[in-house]
């Protein structure tokens, strides 16, 4: 008698294929919000040996041993493997340690480019965002990177009004011409499916449909003609096991809920 799927809302549906993102033995440049449970879940499942950094300074080869809600909650400091401050994260992302990172933005292109700086609504008025942080960095420097954001018309633009963080530029080649010597973005999660970046063109396509949701739902919430991943498929739900230990880390649903 087939079972039942497991109930899991679009949060925890968007955490699960950003833990999947992370391989066992890699080191991981976790973000706040659905990157922070991401790590967690990643490191109890499939990927014991994963080490995680947090921008104030913090790096753990060990789950917290209580849930947090922020990556300063004082149960992520219990233990760690190293406490020290945003310089000696920054460094290892310059010295080239850092295999993956997460990040997001009010708007992303076709090429992965990201803006967090600001919005141009005509050529008098525009919307003034907080800026780069440490977005930049992580765009530039880590391995590859992560983008986790909703998928929206308004946010998935043709062109960025402002690169903050880098993609791929104008296309390939793009980040060896202007010095950036490794990385770019690999996945866009979305609240619509999973993107991803063709080798030759780098640019963004549609792979995964999350499960409920229409192909013409993702063209019309993006603002180009996207591309089509030939063996498109469906985000894989979360497992049971999966659910379980999620909500251990986040149990009131704080970032999970819907």
């Amino acid at each position: 008698m087939a079972t039942e799927p497991p109930a899991y809302t679009l949060a925890e549906l968007m955490v699960t294929a950003a833990a999947r993102e992370i391989s066992d033995g890699e080191v991981v440049f976790v973000g706040m919000r659905l990157p922070l449970l991401g790590f967690l879940l990643a490191k109890s499942t499939h990927a014991p040996q994963a080490v995680g950094i947090y921008e104030l300074g913090i790096m753990r080869n060990t789950v917290a041993p209580e849930p947090i809600l922020t990556m300063g909650d004082l149960p992520n400091f219990h233990r760690a493997l190293w406490l020290s401050d945003m310089a000696d994260m920054m460094g290892l992302l310059q010295k080239g340690e850092v295999d993956a990172s997460f990040i997001g933005g009010a708007q992303v292109d076709r090429y992965g480019n990201l803006n967090t700086t600001y919005v141009s609504h005509d050529q008098a008025t525009e919307t003034r965002m907080p800026g780069s942080g440490g977005a930049c960095d992580l765009a530039s420097l880590a391995k590859r990177h992560i983008i986790i954001m909703k998928h929206e018309k308004r946010r998935f633009v043709p062109r960025v009004d402002y690169i903050t963080s880098p993609g791929y530029g104008e296309g390939p080649g793009w980040r060896q011409r202007v010095g950036l010597p490794r990385g770019g973005p690999a996945a866009v999660i979305t609240t619509l499916g999973v993107l991803r970046f063709d080798i030759d063109s780098r640019e963004m396509m549609l792979t995964a449909l999350h499960p409920g949701i229409t192909l013409a739902t993702v063209l019309k919430n993006t603002g180009w003609p996207l591309r089509i991943d030939s063996q498109l498929t469906v985000t894989p739900v979360p497992t049971q096991a999966e659910l379980r230990k999620l909500r251990e880390f986040d149990p009131q649903g704080f970032w999970t809920a819907d």
